[in-house]
């Protein structure tokens, strides 16, 4: 198959045709891609729809991007089945209740496929912006292969990536949105370290550039990549494909998934098949 990573910027709208022709003119340079991925809280663009204010505003631009839900809903569906592709949209807050979640949607060729939301929360959305995790980790068996999602912070845990290698995920998707060097190193590091330890390929989607009018997604540092585990049947840095760091624009990869079960067979080393014998480990007393 034929991945493509974004590392997307974020634009400020006048109306949502706007925002339509953005998404679309993306997916058609996406070449022709099996599977695009964009990035978390890229969805916070939509908070320009509420106008200056409510845009500036952490509270308000959280109701007003998830307003927009149905309809950004629709155009991922179309988009999906126009170009028979499968879509990871953008994050961003839904209102399942008092306090949003941050919901990362995966559509395909036939529609909707499912959602993931966010597990562990940052200390800023914790503490400031008031988003809240759901715990609960999802496998999407998709015509491409089976996928999982680990939404940025969520990455840099290994017992979540492991539910997902024990589901028997092929393809883990990582989306960030990080506002430091040091936080997307955070997210590569345990993209990387994923995909290693579960031997799986692990697609990393970066927002970038700097937005004046959001306090939410105003820096944002990254690239697109796509690893893989150093193990003999991937490249041995275990980087497959990487942008340049803060470039907008697609990375693209092709990808044979039957290399990942390949990989946890025959790899130079099997830390798939040999993760029991840490959760095994003990203290030792002198």
């Amino acid at each position: 198959m034929k991945i493509a990573a974004a590392a997307y910027p974020i634009d400020w709208f006048e109306d949502f045709a706007e925002y339509e022709i953005k998404l679309t003119s993306w997916v058609e340079k996406a070449e022709g891609a099996d599977l695009l991925v964009f990035p978390e809280y890229g969805a916070m663009e939509l908070a320009s729809l509420g106008g200056r204010e409510v845009a500036g505003d952490l509270e308000a631009s959280l109701h007003e991007v998830a307003r927009h839900a149905d309809a950004v809903g629709e155009l991922h569906q179309r988009l999906a089945a126009r170009h028979g592709c499968h879509i990871l949209a953008a994050s961003g807050p839904v209102f399942t209740g008092e306090r949003p979640v941050n919901r990362a949607v995966l559509y395909g060729p036939g529609g909707l496929v499912g959602h993931q939301d966010k597990q562990i929360m940052t200390r800023f959305e914790r503490e400031e912006w008031n988003v809240t995790g759901a715990s609960g980790l999802r496998i999407f068996d998709t015509a491409l292969g089976r996928i999982g999602i680990l939404i940025c912070y969520d990455s840099e845990f290994p017992l979540l990536g492991r539910v997902l290698a024990e589901a028997q995920a092929e393809l883990i998707l990582v989306p960030s949105c990080t506002d430091t060097i040091a936080g997307f190193h955070r997210v590569r590091i345990g993209a990387m370290a994923r995909a290693l330890e579960s031997q799986c390929v692990v697609v990393h989607s970066p927002t970038v550039g700097s937005c004046d009018w959001s306090p939410a997604v105003d820096e944002n540092r990254g690239r697109a990549a796509i690893y893989g585990p150093p193990d003999g049947f991937w490249p041995e840095t275990g980087v497959i494909a990487e942008g340049e760091m803060d470039r907008p624009g697609w990375v693209f990869a092709r990808i044979d998934l039957s290399e990942v079960s390949r990989s946890r067979r025959e790899g130079a080393v099997l830390p798939f098949a040999h993760w029991p014998e840490s959760t095994a480990a003990k203290l030792l007393s002198d």
